[in-house]
């Protein structure tokens, strides 16, 4: 009796198939994890950036823009709104915006969260970006001309150690909304390459 030894089993032949359609569907899921890990990663990163933001935008509305108010001597209301601009009302802006994108946080798993209705739902509100990055130049110039003197460098330094602020000059300060509405679109092109369509 002989055997051919080319001749395989089909029991072998599906036993074969069955294990190559397992190794596939482990890897479509480990991509499906990796996906959703990078997802949870890029949504963290907005969310922990928005929360950082929101204390600068306070710490300049608080530890600055109340101190130069108190100090009529040294600033005029025009100075003032040149040097701060709206920041007031990008203030008020993201606080809502941030309640809004906290909803939406799904803490236990957070790939899931959706937070892009959030800058859909607030995009007209973005909007009053452009007044302030329109004003930022002047806000510079200005800026530079006080600096000039020791009291404005010594009062404004006060400011940011009385506000326990972290060591940024105030110019760096008020460049965080120009730099910030900046970000957004990488953020989200971020988060929309790891987003599924059925997402």
């Amino acid at each position: 009796l002989r055997v051919n030894q080319e001749e395989v089993p089909e029991s072998c032949n599906s036993i074969q198939d069955e294990e190559q359609d397992a190794d596939i569907s482990k890897h479509r899921q480990k991509i499906a994890e990796n996906k959703d890990q990078m997802r949870t990663n890029v949504i963290q990163e907005i969310m922990n950036t928005e929360r950082v933001y929101i204390k600068h935008l306070k710490d300049i509305c608080e530890g600055y823009i109340r101190q130069c108010r108190k100090h009529t001597g040294m600033f005029t209301t025009a100075q003032l709104s040149t040097i701060f601009g709206n920041i007031e009302d990008i203030y008020k802006f993201q606080r809502k915006f941030l309640k809004d994108l906290e909803k939406q946080y799904n803490k236990e798993e957070p790939h899931l969260s959706e937070i892009g209705s959030c800058f859909l739902q607030h995009q007209e509100g973005f909007a009053i970006y452009s007044e302030y990055c329109n004003n930022h130049p002047s806000a510079c110039i200005e800026l530079s001309k006080l600096m000039k003197q020791g009291k404005y460098r010594h009062f404004f330094e006060a400011c940011r150690l009385l506000q326990q602020m972290i060591d940024i000059a105030i110019d760096g300060f008020l460049l965080t909304p120009v730099q910030k509405i900046c970000k957004y679109p990488l953020q989200l092109a971020e988060l929309l390459k790891y987003t599924t369509q059925e997402h």
